[in-house]
């Protein structure tokens, strides 16, 4: 082969790697749906409002759905796969077993918008714009949500206990775990401000009460008197294990800055909520500081971590696909 043949197919292999590339990243856009379903917002918005009225924690539970999808894999709906044939569901794993909840509202955000706008719109969207849509609703900000992510086709059920933050890990582990997916310290702590509302079963905190890390003793980063309050309600033994906790003890079902004042109160419910704080030399303790102090400066960083967070490598372009059905693949 000539050496000119050879530079014209290595030219046109490279262009074919620049294609499948720009696919595989093509940008997300608040403008995505503006000529396919334009409404979009407006039939996502309906169907929550109506959910909302019959369940005050929708919003933490779909935000929660939005948080576990996108650390397993990149924004790509699969946390809201079924079991099926080639499938294990990423439902029944560790971290989200008994803890996620809430695909019915999706389910019933899916039908609404196939209704108007059929094979439009993923069902990765629903969760980014449905978390937008109740923040808001709850006294929270708004924001521009970057669209255009496509729908997997599978599930990483082994990935989940490896990529989820949980509830008993030190602050350290959970700031690797961000920082696996290209997140820092703000994102990290601005996130963590959405336990700003929703509720917590006693299993997930009750180990701080009474023999915290086998002292024999509660954490000594909780408050006495909130400790009392939360033995009252989550007694030794295990029995009261399902029993539900506010997150945010002074205004449990808003979305303010409330969160970060109880911590610095010793008033955060979970061990991964109080570290932020009570871990010496930690970064994030001056951003919590921050945070307390100014509403407006808390609500403009979770604006950008929620961006930041829906961009974890989402599917785009050819890659995917639209689900008809959230709960399985087309």
């Amino acid at each position: 082969m000539s050496s000119s043949l050879v530079k014209m197919a290595i030219l046109f292999a490279s262009l074919l790697i620049m294609i499948m590339f720009s696919r595989s990243n093509a940008q997300l856009s608040a403008s995505f749906y503006d000529s396919t379903c334009s409404n979009v917002s407006s039939v996502v918005r309906g169907v929550v409002e109506r959910a909302a009225q019959n369940d005050v924690r929708i919003g933490a539970k779909l935000i929660r759905l939005h948080f576990h999808d996108c650390f397993v894999d990149g924004c790509d709906g699969s946390l809201l796969l079924d079991d099926a044939d080639g499938i294990e569901s990423e439902k029944s794993a560790g971290p989200n077993a008994g803890s996620v909840f809430g695909f019915e509202v999706v389910d019933e955000i899916k039908t609404a918008l196939e209704n108007v706008c059929p094979g439009v719109v993923s069902c990765a969207d629903i969760l980014a714009i449905s978390s937008q849509i109740l923040v808001s609703m709850a006294g929270g900000p708004t924001w521009q949500v970057q669209l255009g992510r496509r729908d997997s086709r599978t599930a990483n059920q082994a990935g989940v206990i490896g990529a989820l933050p949980n509830a008993l890990e030190t602050l350290e582990q959970i700031t690797e775990k961000f920082n696996n997916v290209g997140l820092d310290s703000t994102d990290l702590v601005a996130l963590s401000g959405a336990h700003t509302f929703g509720r917590a079963r006693c299993a997930s905190f009750s180990h701080r009460l009474y023999n915290f890390n086998s002292s024999g003793n509660p954490d000594p980063n909780l408050d006495t008197t909130y400790l009392e309050t939360l033995r009252q309600t989550c007694p030794q033994g295990g029995s009261n294990d399902n029993t539900l906790t506010n997150l945010d003890r002074s205004s449990p079902d808003d979305f303010d800055n409330d969160y970060f004042t109880n911590l610095q109160n010793k008033q955060g419910l979970l061990q991964t909520d109080q570290e932020l704080f009570s871990t010496s030399g930690a970064d994030t303790v001056g951003i919590v500081n921050r945070f307390a102090d100014s509403q407006s400066d808390f609500f403009d960083s979770f604006v950008q971590s929620m961006i930041n967070m829906g961009n974890i490598r989402p599917l785009t372009g050819n890659n995917g696909e639209i689900r008809l059905d959230c709960k399985r693949v087309n």
